[in-house]
């Protein structure tokens, strides 16, 4: 099995290339929300509980990815590069298929602040993220992110796994997520969609 960890900042275009790369592959798409939304149903942003079942949660799915017959995964997510628990929290998500010899890769996206704030509340974003319909929070939780972390790779913040695995970077702040996603499946060699 192959996971391909699609990595970047909010608004970024996670969600939308994942479901591209999806749709141009056999791979299935895993999106940060599809268990941080079920979450919010009963436990607030950030507590203990909410933190921990969120990881259990994509952690269990990644297992039973590895070991069916999927041919690949698409997993979204927020990581803060600078931050030693985050890339721990990470290494712990790709751990079951890195143990199961499959194959892990990173694809980051990157796009300006600017555009990122105008693609905040767009109807698909929306309607996938019940979290994101409250605007205003949405785009300063943005920016509060972007100040307490290193959300994209660069000269001074280096991909820090990788003496372990592939990493790509797509700079998709002009591109359709369909433009960025043919770039990931070209980058890393993806098979493509019978």
């Amino acid at each position: 099995m192959h996971l391909v960890v699609l990595f970047g900042p909010p608004a970024v275009g996670k969600m939308s290339v994942g479901r591209e790369v999806a749709r141009l592959t056999p791979y299935r798409l895993f999106h940060n929300h599809a268990t941080i939304e079920p979450l919010l149903e009963v436990f607030d942003w950030g507590t203990e509980p909410f933190e921990r079942l969120r990881e259990e949660l994509r952690r269990r799915v990644i297992e039973e990815a590895a070991a069916s017959d999927l041919p690949g995964l698409v997993l979204t997510l927020v990581w803060g590069l600078d931050s030693p628990a985050d890339t721990a929290y990470v290494e712990r998500l790709v751990a079951p298929v890195a143990a199961a010899g499959g194959r892990v890769s990173f694809a980051e996206l990157w796009s300006s602040q600017e555009t990122r704030l105008g693609r905040e509340g767009t109807p698909e974003r929306l309607a996938a993220k019940a979290s994101k319909r409250d605007q205003e929070w949405a785009r300063r939780h943005l920016v509060e992110s972007d100040e307490e972390h290193r959300l994209s790779t660069g000269p001074d913040q280096p991909f820090p796994l990788a003496h372990r695995f592939e990493h790509v970077r797509v700079d998709n702040d002009a591109l359709s997520a369909t433009e960025a996603a043919e770039q990931v499946v070209s980058l890393l060699g993806l098979p493509r969609a019978p």
